[in-house]
C-alpha cells in the first residue's frame, strides 16, 4: 500500500477515536462538576447541622426563664472544676490545690411584685436581675439558676476572701437593682432604701467545707439558711466562725478592693455575662461527661 493511501486510512480511523475521546472528556468534566457541587452541598448541610447542634446544646444548658445557665449545666461545671482542683493538688508543681468556691444566692421580695404587678412582670424582672448578676462576675465564673429565685455561682481560683467579696457585691446589686418600668411617663425615683428585693447568700470553699460537690453544696446551703435567719440582705460563710458575721455594705466593691491571693486579685476586672444564650463566649461550651459520684444533688436532698 502506498504512503498516501496509508495516511488516508489512518486519518479515517482516527476521526471516530478523536470523537470518542472528546465525548469521554466532556463526560469526565461534567461528572467532576456534579461531584464538586454535591460536595459543596454536603459541606453546607454539615455546617447547618453543626449550627443546629450548637444551638440545641446551648438551649439544653440555658434556663428558659432567666436566660442564664440551668441546673444541669451547674452540675457539670461544678464537677469539672472540682476535678480540676484535685488534679492541681496532685501535680508536682508544688503550688498546692487550686482554690474553688461556690456561692448560693436566694432572692426574696418577689411575692410582693407578683401581688402588685402579676407573675408575668415578676418573671421579666427576675430575668433582668439574673442578667445583671451575670455581669457582676468574671467570665471564668459560672452563674446559673438553682431553683425558683435561687442562683448558684461557681468561682474557680477563688478562696474565702474573694468569694466573700463576690457575695457582698451580689447582695448589694440585688438591693439596688433598677426594676423594669413599662410606664409611658417619667420613671419614678429609686427608693432610698432599695427596691423591695433583698438577697441572702451562703458561701462554701473547697476543700475546707467539703471535697465533693454534694458536700460543698450542703455547706453553702447551710450558710444560706443562716443568712436567711439573720434577716437576709447579708451573706454567711460556712467556714471559720469569724466569717459568719453578716455583712451589709452601703456601696459595691470595685476592682481595686481585693487583696486576696494572686489567683483572686483580678476577680473584679473581668466582667462578662455567662448567659448560655449570649453566644460568643469560648467558655460557653458543653462540658464533657462527668463522674456520677460527684454530681450535685437536688436541693430537696440537701435541705
Amino acid at each position: 500500500m502506498s504512503t498516501p493511501l496509508l495516511v488516508q486510512a489512518l486519518a479515517a480511523l482516527s476521526v471516530p477515536a478523536l470523537g470518542g475521546a472528546t465525548v469521554l472528556g466532556l463526560r469526565v468534566r461534567r461528572d467532576g462538576a456534579r461531584a464538586a457541587a454535591g460536595a459543596e452541598r454536603q459541606r453546607e448541610r454539615i455546617a447547618e447541622l453543626e449550627d443546629r447542634c450548637a444551638e440545641l446544646e446551648r438551649t439544653a444548658s440555658c434556663d428558659p426563664l432567666t436566660g442564664v445557665w440551668n441546673y444541669r449545666h451547674l452540675q457539670l461545671t461544678l464537677d469539672r472544676e472540682i476535678e480540676r482542683a484535685r488534679r492541681a493538688e496532685h501535680t508536682d508543681q508544688g503550688e498546692g490545690p487550686r482554690p474553688l468556691a461556690v456561692l448560693m444566692l436566694a432572692i426574696t421580695g418577689f411575692d410582693a411584685v407578683i401581688a402588685e404587678h402579676g407573675r408575668g412582670r415578676a418573671n421579666a424582672i427576675l430575668r433582668d436581675l439574673a442578667q445583671r448578676l451575670a455581669m457582676e462576675i468574671r467570665r471564668a465564673d459560672t452563674l446559673g439558676r438553682y431553683s425558683g429565685e435561687e442562683f448558684l455561682v461557681v468561682l474557680p481560683d477563688t478562696g474565702a476572701e474573694g468569694a466573700a467579696q463576690v457575695a457582698e457585691r451580689l447582695v448589694w446589686s440585688v438591693r439596688r437593682h433598677l426594676l423594669l418600668d413599662w410606664s409611658s411617663g417619667p420613671r419614678e425615683a429609686r427608693p432610698a432604701h432599695g427596691n423591695g428585693l433583698t438577697a441572702a447568700a451562703g458561701v462554701a470553699v473547697l476543700p475546707e467545707d467539703g471535697a465533693h460537690a454534694a458536700v460543698l453544696l450542703r455547706a453553702a446551703d447551710t450558710a444560706l439558711a443562716e443568712a436567711r435567719a439573720a434577716g437576709g440582705d447579708c451573706w454567711r460563710s460556712a467556714g471559720r466562725p469569724a466569717d459568719r458575721a453578716a455583712t451589709r455594705l452601703p456601696v459595691p466593691l470595685t476592682s481595686g478592693t481585693e487583696h486576696g491571693p494572686t489567683a483572686e486579685r483580678d476577680r473584679s476586672g473581668k466582667p462578662g455575662s455567662l448567659s448560655a444564650c449570649a453566644g460568643g463566649d469560648p467558655l460557653a461550651q458543653p462540658v464533657p461527661s462527668h463522674t456520677p459520684a460527684t454530681v450535685a444533688v437536688p436541693r430537696d436532698v440537701l435541705s
